[in-house]
């Protein structure tokens, strides 16, 4: 089956006609990145060049999809647009609220006793709305997305950092926040600033224990995880040509890593085999008849430092197999040059827990590799040192590898199967003993390794490979351990080696499933019913935020002076905090109680100037916002890394929070603050950062004076009577200051739909 087929017949109509009309306008070749953003301009034709890094452009993606944890906030937005019916084709997926226990079918029945309110609700307004609902235990979002509507040539939001996943299949994909998405589901223009592009350029051909994750670790290392913000980063090079479909969606899923907005590669054979294999032969015809405008020109690729802003190669011939972390998805290092680095830093080298799947590695591929090692470990005796667990991406890649042994196999060296749900990679693992934060190690082949990302340890030293590697490290449980050149002690005192992974890129008998787990809308949702109990913990129907009176802000207080990487994480946590992403009051009792602050270097501590006591986060901004006093936040370089969760930009706006200042901030947070009628400042001077104070007083000079380019100046008053004046910048347009004004972007929304 093919969703939406109509949609992808009426998009590749026009693609190439658009296609041409750009490069005209430019007057260069195109590389694909730029056939796809022109292709997808809100005002149809391309009528003009806009400049890389700078120019604000609208967009009209083709389709929305949202997880279960932000579907929530989005889909409580969207029901205030007055909206009878989604724009365009939208998705929810269930993957996020189930919590990796005791395995899967335990797990996932859990999930559905605990949620059964939340799931009720997104199924509801999904039946009302025209939006297609993935049940829990269907998959990860990712996974789903890419198995079932990926397409080459699309353009895909969603409210999930790792949605650029697609771009494995050609499509431009775009992790969101929820107020975006219901801009799109509205019928209204998304608006990013026109991308940077770097270029990836792969030579040569993966071997051995090397494999696809492997290159994104490596980049993480070169570009670090704020080198790619405000970039596109598009693969090319006969390396990529060899690489899976499934292998080119992890690169893409891990390019969140390096906060790009998006990364892709090229419409292929191996792309329109692994279409087919899902099922979507017609989609193959349509995509061949377009298929030298699925990739770049071919100056492009002859001359690429010429088109591209960045240009980085990398030889697959000599890529090694590297494990990155701990802490940081960017900390690269070798496998070689574990022993030595690991010991330098003093890092546990006793691994206690191997976990694979996830999102970013649970194809048929990364599942048969894996395997091919677990059958090895079995066959020659040797006894997996670590704990295993197992975490299938989709019901249709879980069915399909039990059908062929796979998880028989991982079986008999102990492993635990975990619910297709995100379960560890985003903290829903009840680990036993967690609790008692010790220090330790853990490998895995997912995307994010911050600190108490998995297990809610911040003691845990979490290092990200490959499915095979991992493997091959947990059944040594040394952290050390090269597959490549080090043995191993069987049952009978032998040494023995590992051989090199074996698998397939797709399933030599098909996939199969059951039951994928998909529920459609009603075609007339007028008459259903969306009820939310006044006293629910769980769901509450939002209020729209206060417009701005068009005056200075003046008297603020710090909240918070943030003292190095804060990530959405540290803003607004997950683990046990999902169960609230419906509500927003409860859940802004979690804002920011994982950040550090830099006057006493704890975490959760802030002194409040009503009281002159040490209280929490949020404590002391409801104190501040009881009194009426505005609220602001301070904080250091890419501020907001990590998640697309816009609750790290509404629960502070609820709280009281005005504005936050930073020395440069993550490309979606920045843009959820925005959308939620926050100023999001920088210094321009960063060394300002140190002349903030725990007790100054903040007044705005030039507010009131709000407009695009204008750097708005605020006054310090210390507390022994001393100012200061800093200057700070923003990115703001004219458009996105009438989101201020109003308070929101859904308040212009609601405004606008008003006056119809």
């Amino acid at each position: 089956m093919i969703f939406d087929i109509d949609m992808i017949k009426a998009v590749y109509s026009r693609y190439q006609s658009r296609v041409e009309k750009a490069r005209k306008i430019l007057g260069k070749p195109l590389t694909y990145t730029e056939k796809v953003l022109y292709s997808h301009l809100y005002s149809g034709e391309p009528q003009e060049a806009f400049s890389r890094g700078e120019s604000y452009v609208d967009f009209a993606p083709d389709r929305v999809a949202m997880q279960d944890a932000t579907a929530q906030m989005a889909l409580l937005q969207f029901m205030q647009a007055g909206k009878k019916n989604v724009a365009v084709p939208s998705t929810v997926h269930a993957d996020h609220l189930v919590q990796a226990r005791v395995g899967a079918d335990k797990d996932l029945q859990e999930a559905i006793n605990k949620n059964n309110e939340v799931y009720n609700f997104l199924a509801s307004v999904s039946n009302k709305y025209g939006i297609g609902f993935w049940k829990p235990g269907a998959g990860i979002i990712h996974q789903v997305l890419f198995e079932n509507y990926a397409f080459p040539g699309g353009m895909m939001i969603g409210t999930d950092s790792h949605t650029p996943t697609a771009g494995g299949l050609g499509m431009i994909a775009i992790g969101v926040g929820g107020a975006d998405a219901v801009d799109v589901m509205a019928g209204m223009p998304w608006e990013l600033k026109f991308p940077k592009l770097i270029g990836v350029k792969l030579k040569g051909k993966l071997n051995g224990w090397t494999s696809p994750k492997d290159i994104i670790l490596q980049v993480a290392g070169l570009l670090t995880v704020k080198g790619g913000t405000g970039c596109i980063v598009e693969y090319f090079g006969e390396g990529a040509e060899s690489l899976s479909a499934t292998g080119k969606g992890t690169i893409c899923n891990m390019g969140a890593e390096i906060g790009a907005t998006t990364s892709l590669f090229a419409y292929d054979k191996n792309a329109a085999d692994y279409l087919i294999a899902t099922g979507r032969s017609e989609l193959v015809t349509l995509a061949d008849n377009i298929k030298e405008d699925l990739r770049a020109d071919q100056e492009v690729y002859a001359n690429p430092e010429q088109y591209f802003d960045q240009v980085i190669e990398i030889d697959l011939n000599i890529l090694e197999p590297h494990l990155n972390g701990p802490f940081s998805p960017d900390i690269a290092t070798p496998i070689s040059k574990m022993k030595e680095v690991a010991e330098k830093n003093g890092w546990p080298l006793k691994v206690e827990v191997g976990l694979i799947g996830s999102c970013t590695n649970s194809s048929y591929e990364d599942i048969s590799r894996a395997a091919s090692i677990a059958k090895q470990a079995v066959e020659k005796g040797i006894k997996s040192k670590a704990e295993y667990t197992v975490t299938p991406g989709s019901e249709m890649v879980r069915y399909t590898v039990e059908r062929d042994g796979y998880l028989e196999t991982f079986e008999k060296i102990g492993g635990k199967v975990f619910a297709n749900a995100c379960g560890p990679c985003i903290g829903q693992w009840a680990r036993e003993g967690a609790d008692k934060q010790e220090k330790n190690t853990i490998v895995h082949s997912f995307n994010r390794n911050f600190a108490k990302r998995s297990d809610g340890n911040p003691n845990t030293y979490a290092f990200v490979g490959s499915p095979e590697l991992i493997t091959a490290i947990a059944i040594a449980g040394d952290l050390t351990f090269d597959p490549r050149k080090d043995k191993l002690l069987n049952e009978k005192g032998e040494e023995v080696m590992l051989n090199a992974p074996e698998g397939n890129e797709l399933p030599p008998k098909g996939f199969e499933v059951d039951d994928p787990g998909y529920q459609a809308p009603a075609q007339d949702g007028s008459g259903v019913k969306i009820e939310v109990a006044p006293a629910s913990e769980r769901l509450q129907l939002l209020e729209s935020f206060p417009a701005w009176d068009g005056k200075n802000i003046t008297g603020a207080r710090l909240l918070i002076k943030a003292y190095g990487k804060c990530t959405t994480d540290h803003i607004s946590m997950a683990g046990p905090w999902l169960r609230f992403r419906g509500h927003l009051d409860n859940i802004s009792n979690n804002t920011l109680i994982g950040a550090i602050n830099a006057f006493n270097m704890e975490a959760n501590k802030v002194k409040n100037e009503i009281s002159g006591e040490y209280l929490s986060v949020p404590d002391s901004a409801r104190k501040y916002k009881s009194e009426g006093i505005s609220t602001i936040i301070v904080g250091d370089n890419n501020y907001g890394e990590g998640s697309s969760r816009e609750h790290a930009a509404m629960q502070p706006r609820h709280l009281g929070v005005r504005v936050v200042l930073v020395k440069s901030f993550a490309r979606i947070h920045e843009t959820n603050l925005k959308k939620q009628g926050m100023l999001a400042l920088t210094f321009v001077n960063p060394e300002d950062y140190d002349k903030i104070k725990e007790d100054d007083v903040f007044n705005f000079l030039d507010l009131d004076q709000f407009s695009p380019g204008k750097s708005i100046n605020i006054e310090l008053i210390h507390s022994d009577g001393s100012k200061d004046i800093i200057t700070t910048n923003h990115t703001y347009n004219q458009g996105q200051i009438e989101w201020f004004k109003a308070g929101s972007a859904l308040n212009l929304i609601k405004q606008n739909e008003a006056k119809k």
